[in-house]
């Protein structure tokens, strides 16, 4: 009898074997040694069942089955890859002890756990727990073989994890799907992530930019020149500003403080998953999926980095000498001048910055391995090298500053200068060559209480004991600024920290353990959020639709909103955690989430439908063509996870071709005063139609905003992006309701910059102009 290995993935299984069984020949589904069987499990071979199973009756999809709470849940074999699991028992019968080398985390541990479980192995159970794939970790990993008893509490978190997701997804999203006859994704982990996006999109649109101005003071001393800002309340009448600068133009002005103080910027924290993808995102433009799948193809197939799926930004004593050893691998590639000014002595186990143990559970930080990079696509280089860099940072001594803070008084007003002097680069120099590298943000200031920090090169010293005048005083003319959409980097940040606003990076550790989803599954649950219609790209930003809009309002409107909760989910995942730790039942956990879900019914079934037009384009959750009839969409793939459960695509309803048509995304925000348009309860438009005698509803749609009267002939539309203006629903309700937005900077039709007002031209069409 031989030892069965079951890797995850093909690679994985050849890496394997090529270290401890070179010689074993290759049967295609798996390789075969003297003492070592090597298969492997191709992603998830098995899964938990759909709701026929348990019974006929759920193959339609009908409120008054629900809820769906199977007393134990059933596993089934994936159709397209059950050869490969038949080939696992096969070789099974032949073996007398199996090993996991399944990832070393939580969804390899229920990978395997769900093959044993269908396949009744009895078998004893050894546990692979490795962190990257090189020949010599490998050989390590085999030699230092765990019992599987003692990753069992983390095989219960992923079952659970698993199993509260099918509840919540399947639950949740029939419930809501055949209450309002429109296919509605529900998951316990992709509804929250909705809602910080439909939240942010909300924040964005309720915002009115206002002006304001600044004052800057030039001030010369002797040979020194510098700038310093009016410390005061905020102008907002420009007279008032312009008054105040002319007060202390050419003014005698005195140094009123100085302060200089030494500052050090020690390098950025090692990678772990969740910062990678969002640095990449920001510096790449790469989707959190395509950070994930090039940092596996570099672990996997390359083998130039460590396990990549990790929350941790550490590293323990023992990965120190390997630290050093990948240091010295590097030696004559490109990064060979850095290597040469590396200092060793600065990555050591009393480096807390580097090494604490106490921060890292299943996997250390993402280092570079002793491999030496070749043959890298250009996207798997660029990522290469952010973790390249950011590992050889750890060697170098911190960038080192004077920080020269002075306050200049001159006619009873108050100017504040913030200057940086640069004494050593230090770690910086690494980054030196590229375009930015972006400076650790501010943690006591918002954007707009920022103070104007100027970096310099050159000596700086002013003198309080000598006069200074001041030059020149200039008026600054600003904007308020609204919150940001989302891009994946930013959206990623909210989901590790729960959607709670925390700059301070110790504060976002301490919430790793309740953020939304693992750093294995968030790209997964924006992925997903794409896929079902509920949000879509422009550029880099994530953009809610009108599918997505009308969904989080249901879902809040039903009464269920704790399904929207960030933190409420957040909390879930924390006792994942702890449940995988020891410290959690996994039953209490499963009890209530039952409750839960049976909640989430009740109140669904009690909800109004809403108006099918509210979901947006023809009213339908797909995207693409669905097949006809009662079969499930190409959009809700049939497997449950955390982003949410299947559903059947209802039937389309025939594509209107009118202009308005176009237009008709309908809105789910409710007008005040507005009539009875769609059933209480329901997601309505954001004004009446201002066309005489229509009597239709205002909606908006991707491109624009159009009557809900578009079959009837009318042909109001007012479009988004007008005057070189992406409109807002306020701003399109003034111009329905008043007939004029406030002032705007706009675009007029020959490209001119102006600042107007829009004014609604016609009542008939939708028609804008500017009125300057």
């Amino acid at each position: 009898m031989k030892t069965l290995i079951i890797a995850e993935k093909p690679d994985m299984g050849r890496n394997i074997a090529a270290a401890i069984e070179p010689k074993a020949k290759n049967h295609r589904s798996y390789l075969e040694g003297e003492q070592y069987i090597i298969t492997w499990a191709i992603g998830h071979l098995v899964g938990l069942a759909e709701p026929e199973a348990y019974d006929a009756k759920y193959k339609k999809w009908n409120i008054g089955d629900l809820p769906i709470i199977p007393d134990q849940f059933k596993l089934v074999a994936n159709r397209r890859t059950q050869e490969q699991l038949k080939v696992i028992a096969e070789l099974a019968k032949r073996s007398n002890l199996i090993v996991n080398s399944c990832d070393a985390g939580r969804e390899g541990q229920h990978i395997f756990s769900l093959i044993q479980r269908h396949l009744k192995l009895r078998h004893p159970v050894k546990r692979l727990w490795i962190s990257d794939l090189t020949p010599e970790t490998i050989r390590k990993g085999f030699q230092e073989l765990k019992d599987a008893a003692e990753y069992e509490n983390l095989t219960k978190a992923a079952k659970a994890r698993s199993e509260a997701d099918w509840l919540i997804g399947m639950n949740g999203s029939r419930a809501f799907t055949t209450r309002h006859n429109v296919l509605l994704s529900v998951g316990r982990v992709q509804t929250p992530v909705l809602a910080l996006i439909y939240d942010r999109q909300k924040q964005i649109e309720a915002f009115t930019s206002q002006k304001f101005f600044e004052v800057e003071g030039h001030f010369l001393q002797a040979e020194t020149a510098y700038k310093g800002m009016w410390q005061g309340d905020r102008f907002t009448e420009a007279d008032k500003a312009a008054a105040l600068a002319a007060k202390v133009k050419g003014k005698p002005a005195r140094i009123e403080s100085y302060e200089v103080k030494d500052v050090k910027e020690y390098p950025n924290k090692l990678y772990d998953l969740t910062l990678l993808q969002r640095e990449a995102n920001g510096r790449y433009g790469f989707s959190a999926k395509k950070t994930l799948d090039l940092a596996q193809a570099l672990y996997e197939k390359h083998k130039v980095i460590s396990y990549p799926r990790t929350n941790s930004n550490y590293v323990t004593e023992q990965n120190i000498p390997e630290m050093h050893k990948a240091l010295t691998s590097l030696q004559g590639t490109a990064y060979d001048t850095w290597v040469q000014g590396a200092n060793r002595n600065l990555v050591h186990k009393n480096n807390r910055f580097v090494c604490n143990p106490s921060k890292v559970e299943d996997h250390h930080a993402i280092l570079p391995t002793h491999r030496k990079a070749s043959n890298l696509a250009p996207d798997e280089q660029k990522l290469y090298d952010l973790i390249v860099r950011r590992f050889l940072s750890q060697f170098y001594p911190p960038a080192e500053y004077k920080l020269h803070t002075v306050l200049t008084e001159v006619e009873g007003e108050r100017f504040k200068t913030t200057v940086k002097e640069r004494l050593s680069l230090g770690w910086k120099a690494i980054y030196a060559e590229l375009k930015k590298e972006k400076p650790k943000s501010s943690r006591s200031k918002g954007k707009d209480e920022e103070e104007e920090e100027e970096e310099i090169t050159v000596p700086f010293r002013v003198d309080p004991s000598v006069p200074v005048v001041c030059q020149d005083a200039v008026v600054k003319e600003k904007d308020t600024q609204p919150p940001k959409a989302y891009t994946e980097g930013t959206l990623l940040k909210a989901m590790e920290s729960a959607g709670k606003q925390i700059e301070d990076e110790e504060l976002r550790d301490a919430m790793k353990d309740s953020g939304l989803g693992t750093p294995a599954t968030r790209a997964a649950t924006i992925e997903r959020l794409k896929q079902v219609g509920y949000v879509e790209m422009q550029g880099k930003k994530i953009v809610i639709t009108q599918k997505g809009r009308t969904a989080i309002e249901l879902i809040r409107g039903a009464g269920v909103e704790l399904l929207t909760s960030p933190e409420m989910t957040g909390q879930w995942e924390r006792r994942l955690n702890e449940i995988s730790r020891g410290t959690a039942s996994d039953l209490q956990f499963m009890d209530n989430v039952k409750r839960f879900a049976t909640m989430i019914v009740e109140k669904v079934r009690a909800q109004s439908r809403a108006d099918r037009l509210a979901f947006g384009e023809e009213g339908d959750a797909g995207r693409g063509k669905g097949r006809k009839g009662s079969g499930r969409s190409k959009t809700a793939a049939s497997q449950t996870t955390s982003a949410g459960a299947a559903a059947p695509k209802p039937s389309a309803r025939k594509q209107a071709s009118t202009g308005a048509a176009v237009a008709e995304r309908p809105a789910s925000r409710p007008a005040a005063g507005q009539s009875a348009a769609a059933p209480a309860g329901s997601p309505r438009g954001i004004a009446a139609c201002p066309r005489p005698g229509c009597g239709g509803v205002i909606f908006m749609g991707r491109k624009g905003y159009g009557c809900s009267r578009y079959k009837e002939g009318c042909r109001f539309v007012i479009w988004k992006e007008s005057y070189g203006r992406s409109l807002t629903e306020l701003q399109v309700r003034a111009l329905i309701e008043k007939g004029k937005t406030a002032k705007l900077k706009l675009k007029t039709e020959q490209g001119a910059e102006v600042e107007g007002k829009l004014v609604l031209a016609s009542q008939e069409t939708g028609t804008l102009r500017i009125e300057q």
